[in-house]
């Protein structure tokens, strides 16, 4: 498992994205989670990420704790919780748009949307890339958007919004995901390292964080090369492998 994965966020709290961790919280503490959420940013953001921890949260088992921000939500080990973490839950649905864009597809998540839940409160259907749809199946989309039964609710996600029909994008809560900046992807390194116990000097996760130009994906990625040659990492071996990247891409 890649490092991305393996310390990908689990509870709203720990979504390195600080601006879009607060909108969520807002919503989630408000008790009145909307049935159709557009997560709307650049890649390897942590919008499926987010995602996942709203599905646990809508369905967790553990009783709510409204004092807490978050709700106190996801409890992250009832049976929900873990199927969904492993990606197993049958009521969690996730379809990749860039390749089930079609109207059959479409017809096939309304023909599903009437199925009761296999045991959740809630059905959950996350769209990645959701502006890859065809017009005639955001069309068909739309529709079922207006009206959900009370167990589904959608959560798109996308990297270009602009390409999302109007109508779509304003049926739905719109949480921008935008570009991580470095003390961000710094926060996500740090637990990462502590994770892992890889000693670093000081400044090389600046040097990560700098390269990686706004994604945690690269950030984790980019991290997860230079450990797999040494368990201290100095600024020097660090400056000198961003180095050899450059050159390479250079060609």
């Amino acid at each position: 498992m890649t490092l991305y994965l393996k310390y990908r966020s689990q509870i709203l709290a720990d979504l390195d994205s600080q601006e879009a961790r607060e909108a969520l919280q807002r919503i989630v503490s408000s008790g009145k989670i909307p049935h159709a959420i557009l997560f709307s940013g650049p890649k390897g953001i942590g919008k499926t990420s987010a995602a996942r921890i709203l599905a646990k949260i809508v369905n967790c088992s553990a009783k709510r704790d409204p004092a807490l921000q978050d709700g106190g939500l996801p409890c992250n080990k009832c049976e929900q919780c873990i199927s969904i973490t492993k990606g197993n839950n049958l009521d969690v649905i996730e379809i990749d748009a860039a390749s089930h864009r079609g109207i059959d597809d479409v017809r096939s998540l309304k023909e599903g949307v009437k199925l009761a839940t296999f045991g959740g409160k809630k059905k959950v259907y996350i769209i990645d890339e959701a502006h890859m749809l065809t017009l005639e199946a955001s069309n068909a989309l739309l529709k079922t958007l207006e009206e959900p039964p009370e167990h589904v609710m959608f959560i798109l996600a996308t990297t270009n919004p602009e390409k999302l029909i109007a109508t779509i994008k304003s049926r739905t809560r719109i949480v921008e995901f935008g570009k991580a900046n470095p003390e961000e992807i710094i926060r996500q390194l740090t637990r990462i390292v502590k994770g892992e116990k890889i000693r670093v000097e000081e400044g090389v996760l600046d040097l990560i964080a700098r390269r990686a130009d706004g994604s945690f994906r690269d950030a984790a990625k980019l991290f997860e090369e230079l450990s797999l040659t040494s368990k201290v990492l100095t600024k020097r071996s660090v400056e000198e492998y961003l180095l050899s990247l450059k050159f390479f891409n250079s060609f």
